[in-house]
């Protein structure tokens, strides 16, 4: 019977070379993440003293080759410190993350709630209501300019201005709640 190697079932062989690869870019992005990240949150990611004194060595580095090469070099510092020595750093960064998420959710219910203004006049009325103190005469202004901006080929100036009104409304509400 001809064995292989990996026929004992006794003997650990550790992660495979693919893992190994996963892993090891995986730190890579993380160092890319570090090194795009404003210095007052990386003072708040508690990193050991040499992975920042390479974070600030890679952003002094403008060539675009040079910048790479250092960026490697940053991962293979990173890759010498045990795993949980990151995890405040993954933390911040996946809460960066959320908040965008959630900024971009509620960009996209503004954007909604435009259109609805722009074809559905019980839809402003609504908003009215809503909002006793808005401006109404200038919303209405601003929302009929935007209809006819969008059946002619004018530029969609006013348009934006009823998004732009629309996330004051909403700014305003959060502030005050």
């Amino acid at each position: 019977m001809n064995r292989t190697y990996t026929d004992d079932p006794e003997h650990d062989y550790g992660p495979t070379r693919t893992q190994q690869r996963r892993d090891a870019l995986a730190v890579l992005a993380l160092a890319t993440q570090l090194v795009e990240l404003p210095p007052s949150k990386l003072a708040r990611a508690n990193l050991p003293e040499d992975v920042l004194r390479e974070v600030e060595n890679t952003r002094r580095i403008t060539a675009h080759i040079a910048r790479k090469r250092q960026l490697g070099f940053l991962a293979k510092v990173m890759r010498r410190h045990e795993d949980d020595a990151f995890d405040g750093v993954r933390t911040l960064l996946g809460e960066n993350r959320e908040q965008l998420r959630k900024e971009t959710a509620a960009m996209h219910r503004l954007e909604a709630l435009r259109d609805r203004l722009l074809d559905d006049d019980n839809a402003l009325q609504e908003l009215i209501d809503q909002y006793p103190d808005i401006d109404r005469q200038h919303l209405r202004s601003l929302v009929r300019q935007a209809r006819i901006e969008r059946d002619s080929s004018k530029p969609p100036r006013a348009y934006r201005e009823v998004f732009q009104l629309l996330k004051q409304l909403t700014t305003a509400t959060d502030e005050d709640a």
